[in-house]
This record gives structure tokens, sequence and C-alpha cells, in this order.
């Protein structure tokens, strides 16, 4: 299945992206069919550039675009259709008293062992 979504590009920390169609089980990192557009979010208002031509062929050829892409393909004026609500799943909150789940096993076997020691060596001082 053929997605259209971002590629991130530029220095560490100024990221930008470009809009891409490529195969939707390969990685972003690869190479991409066709580069469809770039969105710079550091500028205010962020600059959106996209191929309007581009971008409907592939989606006519039945190119899913991820729900980022779609949004911002929306605010550019691409597609007219409403904006798509992104969740991401909550992590659980981690509880600082909690104790953690596994407890170290060789520690208190060492001590058992010291105890057991003691204990056969004062009978036979005695």
């Amino acid at each position: 299945m053929v997605a259209i979504r971002l590629k991130r590009v530029g220095k560490k920390g100024h990221a930008s992206f470009r809009f891409v169609v490529s195969d939707k089980s390969k990685d972003t990192i690869g190479p991409a069919l066709e580069i469809l557009g770039s969105y710079n979010p550091h500028i205010n208002p962020p600059e959106i550039k996209v191929k309007k031509e581009r971008v409907q062929y592939w989606l006519g050829k039945g190119a899913k675009p991820s729900a980022t892409v779609h949004n911002l393909l929306v605010t550019a004026g691409v597609i007219n259709a409403p904006k798509v609500v992104i969740v991401k799943a909550k992590k659980p909150a981690k509880d600082e008293k909690a104790e953690p789940k596994t407890k170290p096993a060789k520690p208190e076997a060492k001590a058992e062992i010291k105890t057991e020691a003691k204990k056969t060596e004062e009978p036979a001082k005695s």
C-alpha cells in the first residue's frame, strides 16, 4: 500500500519535513517514490509548499495520507475535508513510591548463605 507521509530533513533541533510518497511497509529514511512538497514549522505562519496536481494524482491512485499529512493538506487547501483528530496513546504514570516489580535475587541469596554460615559456626565455638 502506498502512503503520503512526512520525511524528516534538516539539522538536529531544527527539523523541516518533506511530503513524500512511499510504500507503507518501508522506512521513511529510505528512498521515496516521489517528493510532493515541503513543510517548515519554524516560521510563523508555518510554510507549506505542495504540488497540488501530484497530490491529487497520488490520492486518485489510492495513496492514503497519514493523519498529520491529511491535516496539513486541508490547511493548504488541497483537500476539502474536515481535519482528523489525532489521538496518541497515553503512557501509564509511574508511581515514585511503588516498589520495583523485580527484586534482585542475588543479594538475598547471599544474605541467606551468610546467616546459615554464622549459625553453623556458633555451635562449633561452644
